[in-house]
């Protein structure tokens, strides 16, 4: 089955109302003290945590996010005989025998939300079989901003097409709450400024963000800045939901979003949903290459 472009936009619209009215809800309990609780490293049959703090705390918020979105799409879902990959619910494997499977995360940045701070988002993708995006919406719901892309069809900020622009001459290396006590942070950072130097941008800072969707969300409106997740063995750097919807967003756009080698991210893989042996590069400026080749020996 080949989703024509009018199914895409009418499913892309129900994924819209479901991301906001998730968003909504978690907006509305950023105040409230929730329990934290982590997730095993191991084990049959459950949800399985990365070696970092942010894949391994959830909130009973998330999986009250994750079911108003499900709820919410159950209809189109039904319609279309789409898969599903969630963060709160164990891996099906539908996403191997349906043409299209739903890649969500209800909440993805849940350590800056316990924190009360901006940093996460709800984002809800459409993945193929083949493993590629082809359609993507992130809600932030503490800028109450709508961002959403279809393959092809352009990708859009509030119902406004949008328009990468460099927007100063300050380079940013964007990291999320999983990279802040990576070691070697500062001898990265230097290098990456060596670069950004090189290219005459007048100025250099590292800006911890949050989730990794918000971390790549902000490159769009704060560019030139890159964020990047390097390979490893260790399971973690993000899994596809991480990555799903803002990777539709930045490949309708044109701007740089790969693995660290180059190749386009699969969002399909067998065996594991972590991206931790390819790993993640996002950006939008010059020197993007120059910036991989510093880091690339730490």
């Amino acid at each position: 089955m080949s989703l024509l472009p009018q199914e895409l936009t009418e499913i892309c619209a129900a994924a819209q109302k479901a991301a906001r009215k998730a968003g909504l809800y978690i907006i509305a309990n950023q105040n409230r003290d929730v329990e934290v609780k982590q997730k095993p490293l191991s084990g049959e049959g459950q949800l399985i945590g990365g070696t970092s703090l942010a894949s391994q705390v959830v909130t009973e918020i998330d999986k009250a996010a994750q079911d108003i979105i499900l709820d919410e799409l159950s209809s189109v879902s039904s319609a279309y005989d789409l898969g599903l990959l969630t963060e709160e619910s164990i891996d099906d494997g539908s996403r191997f025998s349906k043409d299209y499977f739903w890649c969500i995360d209800p909440l993805d940045g849940t350590l800056a939300f316990i924190r009360k701070e901006p940093g996460y988002s709800t984002s809800i993708a459409l993945v193929n079989k083949a493993g590629h995006a082809i359609m993507g919406v992130v809600y932030d719901p503490v800028a109450d901003n709508m961002y959403y892309a279809i393959d092809q069809l352009g990708a859009f900020r509030n119902n406004k097409k949008i328009e990468p622009k460099i927007a100063n001459k300050k380079f940013t290396w964007v990291i999320n709450d999983s990279d802040v006590k990576r070691q070697n942070l500062e001898e990265m950072s230097k290098e990456i400024e060596k670069v950004a130097a090189k290219h005459d941008y007048s100025d250099f800072s590292v800006n911890p963000i949050g989730g990794g969707v918000m971390s790549a969300l902000w490159i769009l409106d704060n560019a030139p800045a890159c964020y990047f997740k390097k390979p490893k063995k260790e399971k973690g750097c993000g899994s596809v939901w991480d990555f799903a919807a803002t990777s539709c967003i930045f490949n309708e756009l044109g701007l740089t979003c790969t693995n660290f080698d180059g190749h386009p991210l699969q969002l399909n893989p067998q065996g594991s949903t972590f991206m931790n042996e390819k790993g993640i590069y996002y950006g939008v400026g010059i020197g993007l290459e120059e910036i991989k080749e510093a880091v690339s020996g730490f």
